[in-house]
């Protein structure tokens, strides 16, 4: 048994240098504010992805449609991904002038492609007349100025993408709110590691990018086998392209907001979806942190499991492993909950750490094993 101790031991140290490494390089971001006399030039086409969002889009596009920002400077095009439902009938009748729908069923063959997400946004973008694209989703809202903080920052910076915050709110259940309290973390995870140019991840549901730079890298080609991709996965083409072209806007009130999933299912159907890509990463540094974290969570439930069998030994194991990922990960979200001033969630804090060990253990396990999963309605791989 002697020859096994050193693995948790390794992973531990590992999952604590991770831990704060992402600490360092986040409070390394300087925080973004709009310029008092800002007055935005650049022409911005909002792409939002729908299927099926009926309960959502009013909401989203009332969002979106009512920014601070001059109307003749932005479009917004939805993309109606073959719903079933009256989403189409909902974002027309709210006569936005400067809304319009997509249907995607008048543009692609459904039988014939596997990504529709990436395929409905690549037609939007064929279609698309501004410089700078901004995708959100169809179940998310967004700030009044959310906009203006996009539109400062690249004019300021001059990236080639943008990756900004996104934030779970109106949360009732405990999954809901573990599910919030994790993304905090995320997002913490996400702007550390684009400052310290070592993790670049992102999420699509708070993206922008130069429409040139999308097709200087022929946009989803390569990437489009895959169902989930269309923000992480074309953020890491462009950045190989453009190295050095990926900024982070670090601001609470730059955040889109969405709701969690309402149940354990639809949670795993989704995180499952989204750890699918995983495999593609073409940076090793990505997969490598990623993989060093299942392996931790699953080594702190390996010595749980051998309690019975090793005693005290395991059990010692265990609270250490288990007790100092607390500590760290205590760091880390009592951190972004204050930036995000959402320190109510750290009240279900330790629930979340034994929900979080399991999740992370079991989604990186089934998205390598499970092939296809269904979300909204459609089986996909």
């Amino acid at each position: 048994m002697t020859w096994l101790l050193p693995i948790p031991a390794i992973l531990t140290v590992y999952y604590i240098y991770l831990i704060r490494r992402y600490l360092r390089f986040w409070k390394q971001i300087p925080l973004w504010e709009i310029p008092p006399s800002f007055q935005p030039k650049t022409k911005v086409t909002v792409i939002i992805p729908a299927r099926n969002e009926a309960e959502n889009i009013a909401a989203c596009l009332n969002s979106v449609c009512q920014q601070n920002f001059p109307t003749e400077l932005y479009e917004i095009l939805l993309v109606d991904d073959h719903s079933t439902d009256q989403t189409n009938a909902i974002a027309t009748g709210l006569g936005y002038p400067n809304l319009k729908v997509i249907i995607l069923a008048d543009h692609v063959d459904k039988n014939k492609i596997q990504s529709f997400k990436k395929m409905g946004i690549a037609t939007a973008i064929e279609q698309a007349t501004g410089t700078l694209i901004v995708t959100t989703d169809a179940d998310c809202i967004v700030g009044s100025d959310w906009l203006n903080f996009l539109v400062s920052f690249y004019e300021a910076k001059g990236p080639k993408f943008i990756a900004a915050p996104v934030n779970f709110y109106k949360e009732k259940s405990l999954l809901e709110k573990f599910q919030s309290l994790d993304f905090q973390g995320m997002m913490g995870v996400t702007g550390a590691g684009i400052e310290g140019d070592f993790m670049r991840m992102c999420n699509g549901a708070n993206l922008a990018y130069e429409k040139s730079a999308y097709r200087d890298v022929d946009g989803f080609q390569g990437i489009d086998q895959l169902a989930s991709g269309d923000d992480m996965l074309l953020m890491q083409k462009i950045i190989r392209a453009f190295p050095g072209s990926v900024g982070y806007l670090k601001n609470p009130a730059a955040c889109t907001f969405t709701k969690a999933q309402p149940d354990l299912s639809s949670f795993i159907s989704q995180r499952v979806r989204w750890a699918s890509k995983s495999a593609a990463y073409p940076e090793w540094q990505v997969t490598f942190m990623l993989a060093m974290t299942f392996f931790f969570c699953w080594s702190i439930i390996v010595s749980f499991l051998l309690i019975p069998f090793y005693g005290k030994i395991m059990l010692f194991i265990f609270l250490i492993q288990f007790f100092i990922k607390s500590i760290v990960d205590y760091q880390l979200l009592s951190m972004m909950t204050h930036f995000f001033n959402r320190n109510d969630l750290l009240k279900t804090f330790w629930s979340s750490q034994v929900l979080h060990i399991l999740y992370v253990a079991g989604i990186g396990l089934l998205a390598n094993l499970k092939k296809e999963y269904n979300w909204k309605g459609r089986v996909v791989r």
